[in-house]
């Protein structure tokens, strides 16, 4: 069984209208709530999903149609991962708190590991996603490389 990680040559096409995660510790919900005032325009023109009360302020300050899951402590960021993994979700903008410590630090290390892993696009503070959100590929169709998992999962057996 080989330990090595799955080679990057499957291609994935990012549709123009992204799926957008919208995730922000207690300590940067604030700041999470300014970014987003700045770039409602932006935001609106995609499919946004948000952790538990991130989703809910951002709802009811801007007026965006954003699907809410559950808190971030509660598997909010483990649904997040999922659809990473699942490819169901394009770029994440996730403010992490780096001063307050998380009962659910693990769970936030998983998330970014997929992150990482699958190729998606992170912000984890406004500078970040002001440069994501400049980007011209933010309203276009883009091509990217991912692991190629069933290459990966069949070279595990062998």
């Amino acid at each position: 069984m080989s330990d090595a990680q799955p080679p990057r040559q499957a291609n994935r096409t990012l549709q123009a209208r992204k799926r957008i995660a919208l995730v922000a510790h207690d300590g940067k919900k604030s700041e999470m709530l300014e970014w987003a005032t700045r770039w409602q325009n932006a935001l609106s023109q995609h499919e946004l999903i948000g952790t538990g009360t991130t989703a809910e302020r951002l709802k009811m300050a801007l007026g965006l149609g954003i699907e809410a899951l559950l808190s971030g402590p509660l598997g909010g960021d483990q649904q997040i991962g999922a659809r990473i993994a699942e490819q169901r979700l394009d770029i994440l903008i996730f403010f992490w708190d780096p001063f307050s410590p998380q009962p659910h630090d693990p769970d936030v290390k998983a998330l970014l590991r997929l992150a990482a892993l699958w190729n998606v696009p992170v912000a984890c503070n406004a500078a970040t996603a002001d440069f994501l959100f400049s980007s011209p590929y933010l309203n276009e169709s883009y091509e990217m490389l991912i692991p190629d998992a069933n290459a990966w999962a069949q070279a595990r057996t062998v």
